[in-house]
């Protein structure tokens, strides 16, 4: 069981790590959350296939934290 958990939490790691490094880069970085557009508040004006990664990246980090608050929660118990 713990081995499952490990190899699950690593491949969605892994997932999300690629997700990341494949979308295309914004110009304005951390410069939205300045005040300086309203890029937070507008949503995403993705289209295509950034749109497909954003929506799956997100999903990659629920599940990212889904399976990590699992494995610190059943890894203890089989120790």
């Amino acid at each position: 069981m713990k081995i499952f958990f490990l190899v699950i939490h690593f491949l969605v790691t892994a997932l999300l790590v690629a997700s990341i490094a494949v979308q295309s880069s914004k110009s304005e970085g951390l410069g939205s959350l300045g005040g300086g557009s309203d890029t937070v508040y507008r949503g995403s004006s993705a289209k295509g296939f950034d749109a497909l990664l954003e929506k799956w990246t997100v999903y990659l980090a629920y599940g990212f934290l889904g399976t990590a608050f699992l494995s610190a929660i059943i890894i203890p118990r089989f120790f």
